[in-house]
């Protein structure tokens, strides 16, 4: 089953695709070249021929994309389906990717690039550099996502590491460690090497378990905590990053609109 998760990785680059693609020429390519002129002398007002075009893109592709979060969640059971969420969130494994391409995500993510890459488009009127714009804009927000806000959409819970054998937690996602002595903040992340050696030199690398050498110091007055975020937050997590990219999606749209209304004919 491993051999599934580089598909999983290629598959994250789909909605940027597609709104480089598919999002960035439908108004950048009628500006570059003029047509939009033509159009907006049939009779159609600005913004509602613009709205026209998105909103009718917007839900052909989040039907599409919703449908094929579906099939990759059949696809990838055992390993990230609905009924394993209760063994983790986020696996230490490649399978982490599979968050934004969910039912809820995936068809999220798409509608925000969509949006980014039409913006993008209204804004440099060249087809081109509104595709590398939008690859630019998407990186960057997928990226914080990711890495600063996901992990934050609830409070974590905190324990000590040592028992970090609760029921979901064996795969939860870690969002970070640290340890006190005394009741005082010691140090953050793994130990120091200057620990180790000094009260845990003697301990065989066979020995050593996924706690790393906090039995060992806790033996002289360490404990080690870590905050994670467990598995049942699964589905909250995804219902909230839709919503957020969906407000997100409404303001880019809401943007080019009045770009459009803006711009003389």
């Amino acid at each position: 089953m491993g051999s599934k998760g580089p598909g999983g990785v290629l598959l994250q680059l789909v909605p940027a695709l597609i709104g480089a693609f598919v999002g960035a020429p439908v108004l950048a390519r009628e500006l570059e070249t003029g047509t939009f002129r033509y159009a907006w002398t049939q009779g159609f007002c600005r913004w509602r021929w613009a709205l026209a075009k998105l909103a009718l893109l917007a839900v052909v592709l989040a039907a599409a994309t919703a449908s094929f979060g579906v099939l990759i969640s059949w696809y990838f059971q055992p390993e990230s389906g609905t009924g394993h969420q209760a063994s983790g969130l986020y696996q230490t494994s490649p399978l982490v990717t599979l968050f934004s391409l969910r039912e809820v995500t995936f068809p999220a993510w798409t509608v925000a690039a969509l949006t980014i890459a039409a913006l993008a488009g209204m804004l440099i009127r060249r087809v081109v550099p509104a595709i590398i714009a939008t690859l630019a804009a998407y990186a960057g927000l997928a990226f914080a996502t990711a890495g600063f806000l996901r992990g934050h959409y609830l409070t974590p819970l905190v324990t000590t590491s040592i028992n970090f054998n609760l029921p979901g937690t064996s795969t939860a996602w870690t969002i970070g460690q640290w340890s006190t002595k005394g009741g005082r903040f010691a140090f953050a992340g793994n130990a120091p090497d200057s620990l180790v050696n000094q009260f845990c030199s003697s301990v065989p690398a066979d020995k050593v378990g996924p706690a790393g050498f906090a039995p060992c110091l806790a033996q002289h007055g360490y404990t080690q905590w870590a905050s994670y975020q467990p598995a049942s937050r699964f589905w909250p997590f995804q219902w909230i990053e839709g919503g957020w990219l969906l407000a997100l999606s409404v303001l880019l749209i809401a943007a080019t609109i009045w770009l459009v209304h803006r711009r003389a004919a």
